[in-house]
């Protein structure tokens, strides 16, 4: 029976040829360096967008690109979910016009599978929320043009007690790819206390054996500084906890590691909460905007079928999208703070065309000036930029030199882009 699976696994995959190692990794700054665009940027450039770790470890299965977009189950559902549930999802993703924006991964979270293993060890949906199976929900979101994501733990259980994965990690990850899963969320409960390194990449073996292209999320919650070993074994890897719908924000935790990210591996500070209710449409905003310029994972946790049209006019914003999925790769980061405990800061980041998002973000309790310094930017102090507002849609001036200033809203952010004045301007 394995080897039939196995098999089968084969024909319904886009074989590729995903070796791990031998990669050879091009700094992805060094186009800053050019003599025809050094006299903009300051020595310290480097230092301040620091990439020096990024591919010291790469993971090549020739996914991941750029960040991972998409839709998941648990942060509005928890346990409550269904195949109907899913597949309203991914028809909303497609009416709403999310899915042409790039959110085309619709996962499912914990709670999909039946309590026990079956007589042959196997695991089996739930039969009364999914009673037609993974395989036939992947076909239906397949058709709609988008990928099927599941979940599974590198424990013996997962979080809410159904069969975990570690010790099946090769029958386990056959079975994903029979049923056509494109993405695999792996996450870190009941571990018997193994360390991560040696629990994790066992299903990056497994999975890479099946042939198939599967998207490999690890969700070890940070407790083992995954962005020091995850390179070589996930396409993403969780950096921080659990986030909560609070204005309580965890995006600092996954600074600390953004020289390590790059296209093919990326720190994740877990799932977005835009549009669950428990912040203001202004600290929603701030928590969109600064996982786009972290290169974070921008996977929707409310339900799209019911969205409020602030919370579509967030999710929805091309401009925004594009900071996230810039080709670059480079994870943006706080560059300066000031204020009482830090609270109005300044964040940026590179991007491609030789151009930088920064981002005014104001977690003070009232309005306040926040001034982006052109050396705390890497800029020198002579070069003359044009400022696009990426909210508003609209360029602010084009020639800010040595300081950009605007006043933020308690609990917001504004992002913008600049751009050299000489350098040819990228449309977004």
């Amino acid at each position: 029976m394995k080897k039939k699976r196995f098999v089968f696994a084969l024909v319904l995959c886009l074989i590729i040829d995903v070796g791990f190692a031998g990669r050879v990794v091009v700094p992805l700054l060094q186009s800053y360096e050019k003599a025809s665009y050094s006299r903009f940027f300051s020595r310290n450039f480097g230092k301040i967008f620091d990439t020096s770790n990024y591919g010291i470890l790469q993971l090549n299965n020739g996914l991941a690109s750029t960040p991972q977009m998409g839709w998941n189950s648990w942060n509005f559902f928890a346990c409550n979910i269904s195949e109907t549930i899913i597949k309203e999802t991914t028809d909303a993703l497609v009416s709403t016009g999310l899915a042409e924006l790039g959110y085309d991964h619709v996962n499912i979270d914990d709670c999909w599978s039946s309590p026990l293993r079956d007589l042959k060890g196997q695991l089996v949906p739930d039969t009364i929320t999914f009673p037609s199976g993974i395989k036939a929900l992947a076909d239906y979101v397949h058709g709609k043009g988008l990928k099927l994501g599941i979940y599974s733990d590198a424990g013996v259980f997962t979080c809410q007690v159904r069969p975990g994965s570690l010790f099946h990690e090769k029958d386990d990850a056959a079975l994903f790819a029979s049923w056509g899963v494109d993405y695999l969320k792996y996450d870190n409960c009941f571990n018997l206390g193994i360390e991560p390194k040696k629990r994790y990449p066992p299903m990056r073996d497994a999975l890479n054996e099946t042939g198939c292209s599967i998207f490999y999320s690890l969700c070890e919650w940070g407790v083992d500084d995954p962005a020091l070993w995850a390179g070589k074994v996930g396409n993403s890897w969780r950096t921080t906890g659990d986030i909560n719908d609070t204005w309580a924000s965890i995006a600092d935790i996954n600074d600390k590691w953004a020289s390590y990210a790059g296209p093919g591996g990326w720190n994740d500070p877990d799932m977005l909460e835009v549009g669950n209710g428990g912040m203001s449409y202004q600290e929603y905003r701030a928590h969109f905007s600064i996982w786009a310029l972290m290169k974070a994972p921008l996977l929707i946790g409310c339900d799209v079928r019911n969205m409020t049209a602030e919370t579509f006019e967030i999710l929805s914003n091309k401009e925004v999208i594009a900071v996230n999925q810039d080709p670059l790769g480079v994870q943006g980061r706080k560059v300066y703070v000031s204020g009482t405990d830090n609270c109005l800061q300044v964040w940026a980041g590179p991007l491609s065309g030789h151009r930088l998002v920064v981002a005014l973000w104001n977690r003070c309790p009232k309005a306040e000036t926040i001034t982006a310094q052109w050396d705390a930017l890497g800029l020198e102090s002579s070069t003359k930029v044009s400022v696009r507002d990426l909210w508003q849609h609209k360029q602010v001036t084009g020639d800010a030199v040595s300081s950009f200033a605007a006043q933020v809203d308690a609990h917001d952010c504004q992002m913008y882009i600049f751009t050299p004045r000489t350098v040819t301007r990228s449309v977004i």
